[in-house]
């Protein structure tokens, strides 16, 4: 099984999963993470020390192209079956769920 983790360090969970610029990989077999590799991820956000993004109408991450966006976030993460973060909007959370990906949020860091 491989679990991803947004991070912007390699070592901690991110708090925004929309501003994160890396996936930690893991690869577990039998409980023990057996490989761990870092992949860029895509942010149309920008990171976390830049400026808020815009204000959407209805829940966050569902207005107009927000699927596409989602999906081009977690294009090179697809063969992970779990996503851990520290927060997401209600439409990066639907996405990723419908494209066979659980996420999972947390307050956890490191």
């Amino acid at each position: 099984m491989k679990i991803a983790i947004a991070t912007d360090d390699g070592h901690t969970v991110a708090m925004h999963f929309g501003r994160a610029s890396h996936y930690a990989v893991l690869t577990v077999v039998d409980g023990v993470v057996v490989e761990r590799g870092l992949r860029d991820k895509f942010s149309p956000h920008g990171t976390a020390a830049q400026a808020p993004h815009e204000r959407e109408a209805g829940p966050h991450g569902t207005g107009p192209g927000s699927d596409a966006r989602h999906d081009q976030m977690t294009a090179t993460i697809e063969d992970c079956s779990a996503l851990i973060c520290g927060g997401m909007g209600q439409g990066a959370y639907g996405r990723i769920a419908a494209n066979g990906i659980r996420p999972i949020v947390t307050d956890l860091r490191s």
